[in-house]
């Protein structure tokens, strides 16, 4: 399985990561290049994906970019991870159901080695916590196919920004929360994406079949 990793320092522009992420997609198809699995970081940016409404827009002065990935209104910007992924399903079992739980699952062994237990939810997708009952969000998933090439990717809040989720409905859920993973543990995530790489690799070879 080759899959090419590819890290940004610096905060990559919307628009450019998903043109970048969109060729790959092209290439793949015609077997010119790799599989895919880039981290990064964007500057401050609400992003709405195919199952979006308006009226999950709060505050009505804030810009809103419409994108082709699937899932609804949520926050990009400093202090989120961010993976990024191309990834071919003709080389895996063809089931899109199995590839979000195997995302799922990568984000949920990620930060159980950080001692921070989450869960996945099959009527709310993301990554969620208990806080004392209190169920909040910390990881956001969204995910386009075409041709049976998975892209775009999910989003896990380290120290984020939470008050930038009040002028939107956040994935058009109303009853639970969003959190980041320094008000859950205050600790250092330096190694969160090596583990999110490292975990995603040995979770899609546990597809390959």
């Amino acid at each position: 399985m080759k899959i090419e990793i590819k890290k940004s320092k610096k905060p990559i522009k919307y628009e450019d990561a998903i043109s970048f992420m969109e060729e790959r997609v092209l290439d793949i198809n015609e077997n010119r290049s790799e599989q895919l699995i880039w981290i990064l970081e964007h500057d401050h940016l609400y992003t709405a994906g195919t199952s979006f409404n308006k009226n999950e827009i709060v505050d009505k002065s804030i810009k809103v970019l419409k994108t082709n990935r699937g899932g609804k209104i949520t926050y990009h910007g400093p202090g989120q991870l961010i993976c990024y992924f191309v990834i071919d399903l003709r080389k895996q079992k063809k089931d899109i159901r199995k590839f979000i739980s195997l995302i799922e699952k990568t984000i949920i062994d990620s930060l159980k080695f950080f001692n921070i237990n989450t869960f996945a939810d099959k009527n709310n997708i993301g990554i969620w916590y208990d806080n004392n009952s209190k169920i909040e969000k910390v990881a956001a998933i969204g995910v386009r196919v075409r041709k049976w090439i998975a892209y775009h990717g999910f989003s896990i809040n380290i120290n984020t920004n939470l008050q930038k989720y009040k002028t939107i409905i956040p994935c058009g859920i109303k009853d639970k929360g969003i959190t980041n993973l320094n008000n859950i543990i205050n600790q250092n995530y330096e190694r969160l994406d090596n583990k999110i790489i490292e975990n995603f690799i040995s979770n899609l070879k546990i597809l390959d079949v």
